[in-house]
Protein backbone atom coordinates (compact mmCIF):
# COMPACT_ATOMS: atom_id res chain seq x y z
CA UNK A 1 0.00 0.00 0.00
CA UNK A 2 2.83 2.50 0.91
CA UNK A 3 4.76 1.95 -2.65
CA UNK A 4 1.13 2.49 -4.10
CA UNK A 5 0.82 5.94 -2.40
CA UNK A 6 4.48 6.89 -3.17
CA UNK A 7 4.07 7.45 -7.06
CA UNK A 8 0.77 9.21 -6.43
CA UNK A 9 2.33 12.04 -4.03
CA UNK A 10 4.65 12.27 -6.38
CA UNK A 11 2.05 12.98 -9.42
CA UNK A 12 0.39 15.30 -6.91
CA UNK A 13 3.41 16.92 -6.38
CA UNK A 14 4.31 17.50 -9.84
CA UNK A 15 0.64 19.06 -10.73
CA UNK A 16 0.91 21.22 -8.20
CA UNK A 17 4.42 22.58 -8.98
CA UNK A 18 3.97 22.38 -12.79
CA UNK A 19 7.27 23.95 -13.82
CA UNK A 20 9.27 21.40 -11.78
CA UNK A 21 6.82 18.46 -13.57
CA UNK A 22 8.55 20.30 -17.11
CA UNK A 23 12.08 20.18 -15.68
CA UNK A 24 11.93 17.00 -14.79
CA UNK A 25 10.48 15.71 -17.91
CA UNK A 26 13.26 17.97 -19.99
CA UNK A 27 15.98 16.24 -17.80
CA UNK A 28 14.89 12.78 -17.89
CA UNK A 29 15.31 13.81 -22.16
CA UNK A 30 18.40 14.70 -21.90
CA UNK A 31 19.53 11.98 -19.92
CA UNK A 32 17.39 9.03 -22.14
CA UNK A 33 19.55 11.05 -25.05
CA UNK A 34 22.64 11.27 -23.37
CA UNK A 35 22.15 7.30 -22.64
CA UNK A 36 21.12 5.93 -25.30
CA UNK A 37 21.36 8.15 -28.48
CA UNK A 38 24.69 7.56 -29.61
CA UNK A 39 23.92 3.37 -30.00
CA UNK A 40 21.44 4.57 -32.69
CA UNK A 41 23.57 7.85 -34.32
CA UNK A 42 26.23 7.93 -36.73
CA UNK A 43 30.27 9.05 -35.87
CA UNK A 44 30.41 12.39 -33.88
CA UNK A 45 34.21 12.66 -35.29
CA UNK A 46 33.57 11.08 -39.16
CA UNK A 47 34.19 13.31 -41.45
CA UNK A 48 32.65 13.87 -45.15
CA UNK A 49 34.02 16.64 -47.47
CA UNK A 50 31.35 16.14 -49.87
CA UNK A 51 28.21 16.91 -47.19
CA UNK A 52 30.45 20.20 -45.66
CA UNK A 53 28.09 22.62 -44.75
CA UNK A 54 24.17 20.92 -45.45
CA UNK A 55 20.63 22.84 -44.39
CA UNK A 56 19.16 20.15 -41.94
CA UNK A 57 17.55 17.87 -43.60
CA UNK A 58 15.56 14.06 -43.14
CA UNK A 59 19.33 12.63 -43.70
CA UNK A 60 20.81 14.97 -41.15
CA UNK A 61 18.40 16.52 -38.59
CA UNK A 62 20.45 19.32 -37.27
CA UNK A 63 22.15 19.90 -41.01
CA UNK A 64 26.46 19.29 -41.31
CA UNK A 65 29.42 21.18 -40.06
CA UNK A 66 32.23 22.43 -42.08
CA UNK A 67 33.92 19.11 -41.81
CA UNK A 68 30.78 17.43 -43.42
CA UNK A 69 30.27 15.93 -39.59
CA UNK A 70 26.85 15.14 -38.46
CA UNK A 71 25.96 18.24 -35.99
CA UNK A 72 23.32 16.29 -35.10
CA UNK A 73 24.98 13.17 -33.99
CA UNK A 74 27.33 15.43 -32.17
CA UNK A 75 24.74 16.85 -30.62
CA UNK A 76 23.75 13.96 -29.00
CA UNK A 77 27.46 12.64 -27.72
CA UNK A 78 27.67 16.09 -26.48
CA UNK A 79 24.50 15.40 -24.21
CA UNK A 80 26.63 12.36 -22.77
CA UNK A 81 29.76 14.23 -21.92
CA UNK A 82 28.16 17.66 -20.59
CA UNK A 83 24.99 16.39 -18.29
CA UNK A 84 27.27 13.77 -17.40
CA UNK A 85 29.92 16.50 -16.31
CA UNK A 86 27.78 19.21 -14.92
CA UNK A 87 25.84 16.34 -12.39
CA UNK A 88 29.07 15.09 -11.24
CA UNK A 89 30.87 18.66 -10.55
CA UNK A 90 27.54 19.82 -8.83
CA UNK A 91 27.64 16.28 -6.35
CA UNK A 92 31.13 16.61 -5.89
CA UNK A 93 30.76 20.27 -4.75
CA UNK A 94 28.36 19.68 -3.10
CA UNK A 95 30.04 16.44 -0.68
CA UNK A 96 32.90 18.36 -0.16
CA UNK A 97 31.40 21.84 0.35
CA UNK A 98 28.97 20.63 2.83
CA UNK A 99 31.20 18.68 4.89
CA UNK A 100 33.58 21.33 5.13
CA UNK A 101 30.59 23.57 6.40
CA UNK A 102 29.49 20.81 8.62
CA UNK A 103 32.78 21.06 10.40
CA UNK A 104 32.78 24.98 9.80
CA UNK A 105 29.19 24.80 11.29
CA UNK A 106 29.09 22.07 14.11
CA UNK A 107 32.40 23.03 15.83
CA UNK A 108 32.84 26.56 15.37
CA UNK A 109 35.36 28.54 17.18
CA UNK A 110 38.87 29.25 15.15
CA UNK A 111 38.12 26.50 12.66
CA UNK A 112 34.80 28.15 12.02
CA UNK A 113 36.73 31.18 11.53
CA UNK A 114 39.54 30.12 9.20
CA UNK A 115 37.30 27.81 6.80
CA UNK A 116 34.94 31.17 6.46
CA UNK A 117 37.74 33.71 5.42
CA UNK A 118 39.12 31.39 2.96
CA UNK A 119 35.70 30.82 1.83
CA UNK A 120 35.34 34.80 1.59
CA UNK A 121 38.33 34.99 -0.62
CA UNK A 122 37.23 32.23 -2.91
CA UNK A 123 34.38 34.18 -3.37
CA UNK A 124 35.94 37.12 -3.90
CA UNK A 125 36.81 35.63 -7.53
CA UNK A 126 33.70 35.21 -9.92
CA UNK A 127 33.26 31.38 -10.33
CA UNK A 128 33.75 31.13 -14.00
CA UNK A 129 37.09 33.36 -13.80
CA UNK A 130 38.50 31.01 -10.93
CA UNK A 131 37.68 28.07 -13.13
CA UNK A 132 39.48 29.46 -15.86
CA UNK A 133 42.37 30.14 -13.82
CA UNK A 134 42.49 27.02 -12.29
CA UNK A 135 42.35 24.88 -15.87
CA UNK A 136 45.26 26.67 -17.27
CA UNK A 137 47.11 26.11 -13.89
CA UNK A 138 46.22 22.39 -13.39
CA UNK A 139 45.86 21.30 -17.42
CA UNK A 140 42.68 20.93 -19.74
CA UNK A 141 42.18 16.97 -19.66
CA UNK A 142 38.48 16.25 -18.95
CA UNK A 143 39.01 15.32 -15.15
CA UNK A 144 40.98 18.39 -14.55
CA UNK A 145 38.38 20.58 -15.88
CA UNK A 146 35.53 19.04 -13.53
CA UNK A 147 37.91 19.48 -11.06
CA UNK A 148 38.35 23.13 -11.63
CA UNK A 149 34.77 24.06 -12.21
CA UNK A 150 33.87 22.01 -8.88
CA UNK A 151 36.44 23.78 -7.11
CA UNK A 152 34.63 26.82 -7.95
CA UNK A 153 31.53 26.04 -6.43
CA UNK A 154 32.63 24.57 -3.27
CA UNK A 155 32.23 27.70 -1.20
CA UNK A 156 28.74 28.47 -2.09
CA UNK A 157 27.70 24.70 -0.44
CA UNK A 158 30.13 25.57 2.76
CA UNK A 159 28.44 28.83 3.21
CA UNK A 160 24.47 26.98 2.63
CA UNK A 161 25.49 24.09 4.96
CA UNK A 162 27.34 26.15 7.90
CA UNK A 163 23.93 28.27 8.10
CA UNK A 164 22.09 25.07 8.40
CA UNK A 165 24.29 23.48 10.91
CA UNK A 166 24.12 26.83 13.15
CA UNK A 167 20.03 26.23 13.10
CA UNK A 168 20.29 22.05 13.58
CA UNK A 169 23.45 22.02 16.46
CA UNK A 170 20.81 23.80 18.60
CA UNK A 171 18.18 21.44 18.50
CA UNK A 172 17.53 18.47 21.25
CA UNK A 173 18.37 15.78 18.98
CA UNK A 174 22.19 16.62 18.91
CA UNK A 175 22.06 16.65 23.21
CA UNK A 176 20.07 13.29 22.87
CA UNK A 177 23.00 12.18 20.20
CA UNK A 178 25.86 13.16 22.76
CA UNK A 179 23.85 11.77 26.28
CA UNK A 180 23.71 8.57 24.33
CA UNK A 181 27.58 8.64 23.96
CA UNK A 182 27.93 9.71 20.44
CA UNK A 183 31.60 11.99 19.99
CA UNK A 184 31.88 14.98 18.55
CA UNK A 185 32.64 14.19 15.08
CA UNK A 186 29.92 11.19 14.79
CA UNK A 187 27.26 13.31 16.18
CA UNK A 188 28.28 16.04 13.58
CA UNK A 189 28.09 14.05 10.32
CA UNK A 190 25.79 10.98 11.63
CA UNK A 191 23.08 12.78 12.99
CA UNK A 192 23.93 16.39 11.94
CA UNK A 193 24.84 16.74 8.82
CA UNK A 194 22.01 14.57 7.02
CA UNK A 195 19.51 17.02 8.92
CA UNK A 196 21.35 20.10 7.10
CA UNK A 197 21.79 18.57 3.71
CA UNK A 198 18.07 20.17 2.09
CA UNK A 199 19.22 23.77 1.41
CA UNK A 200 22.31 22.25 0.02
CA UNK A 201 20.26 19.65 -2.22
CA UNK A 202 17.81 23.05 -3.59
CA UNK A 203 21.24 24.42 -4.83
CA UNK A 204 22.41 21.21 -6.00
CA UNK A 205 20.02 21.61 -9.35
CA UNK A 206 21.23 25.29 -9.71
CA UNK A 207 24.93 24.05 -9.20
CA UNK A 208 24.37 21.50 -12.26
CA UNK A 209 22.77 24.15 -14.60
CA UNK A 210 25.92 26.75 -14.02
CA UNK A 211 28.53 23.75 -13.88
CA UNK A 212 27.56 22.99 -17.74
CA UNK A 213 27.08 26.55 -18.57
CA UNK A 214 30.82 26.92 -17.01
CA UNK A 215 31.80 24.04 -18.99
CA UNK A 216 30.63 25.04 -22.07
CA UNK A 217 32.00 28.77 -21.40
CA UNK A 218 35.05 27.72 -21.09
CA UNK A 219 35.15 25.24 -24.37
CA UNK A 220 34.18 27.95 -26.27
CA UNK A 221 37.02 30.01 -25.28
CA UNK A 222 38.84 27.54 -25.99
CA UNK A 223 40.21 26.67 -22.40
CA UNK A 224 39.32 23.28 -20.94
CA UNK A 225 37.82 21.04 -23.96
CA UNK A 226 38.85 21.19 -27.01
CA UNK A 227 37.91 19.98 -30.94
CA UNK A 228 37.59 17.71 -32.19
CA UNK A 229 35.34 16.99 -29.12
CA UNK A 230 31.98 16.52 -29.54
CA UNK A 231 31.10 19.48 -26.40
CA UNK A 232 27.99 21.93 -26.73
CA UNK A 233 30.70 24.69 -25.86
CA UNK A 234 33.27 23.58 -28.77
CA UNK A 235 30.38 23.14 -31.53
CA UNK A 236 28.85 26.88 -30.14
CA UNK A 237 32.58 28.01 -30.56
CA UNK A 238 32.88 26.23 -34.33
CA UNK A 239 29.74 27.34 -35.63
CA UNK A 240 29.48 30.94 -34.72
CA UNK A 241 31.64 32.27 -37.46
CA UNK A 242 29.26 30.28 -39.83
CA UNK A 243 26.19 32.12 -38.86
CA UNK A 244 27.50 35.38 -40.29
CA UNK A 245 27.59 33.34 -43.94
CA UNK A 246 24.09 32.15 -43.11
CA UNK A 247 25.11 28.81 -41.85
CA UNK A 248 23.12 29.46 -38.71
CA UNK A 249 22.54 25.59 -37.60
CA UNK A 250 26.30 24.78 -36.53
CA UNK A 251 25.92 27.28 -33.88
CA UNK A 252 21.57 27.43 -33.44
CA UNK A 253 21.50 23.51 -32.27
CA UNK A 254 24.20 23.20 -29.53
CA UNK A 255 23.41 26.36 -28.08
CA UNK A 256 19.80 25.20 -28.03
CA UNK A 257 20.45 22.05 -26.11
CA UNK A 258 22.49 24.41 -23.51
CA UNK A 259 19.62 26.46 -22.98
CA UNK A 260 17.56 23.33 -22.95
CA UNK A 261 19.07 21.70 -19.76
CA UNK A 262 19.99 24.67 -17.94
CA UNK A 263 16.53 25.50 -18.12
CA UNK A 264 15.08 22.36 -16.87
CA UNK A 265 17.73 22.48 -13.70
CA UNK A 266 16.67 25.72 -13.13
CA UNK A 267 12.99 24.84 -13.11
CA UNK A 268 13.63 22.57 -10.44
CA UNK A 269 15.87 24.07 -8.68
CA UNK A 270 13.58 27.06 -8.57
CA UNK A 271 10.35 24.82 -7.25
CA UNK A 272 11.84 22.96 -4.67
CA UNK A 273 13.68 26.48 -3.65
CA UNK A 274 10.22 28.02 -2.90
CA UNK A 275 8.97 24.26 -1.05
CA UNK A 276 11.06 25.14 1.18
CA UNK A 277 9.62 26.42 4.91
Amino acid sequence: MTVAVAPRRLVRGLRSRPFAAIGFTLLAGYLLLGLLGPLFVADPLATNQGSTMQAPSAVHWFGTDMYGRDVFARAVYAARLDVVLGLVISVSAMVVGSAIGVIAGFFGGVVDEIVMRVVDIVLSFPGFILAMILVVAMGESIPKVAAAVAISFVPQFVRITRASVLSERELEYVDGARLAGNGRWRTAFRHVWPNSMRPALVQLTLVSGFSILNIAGLAFLGVGIRPPAAEWGVMVSEGAANTLTGQWWTALFPGAMIVGVVMALHFIGDEFDRSQP
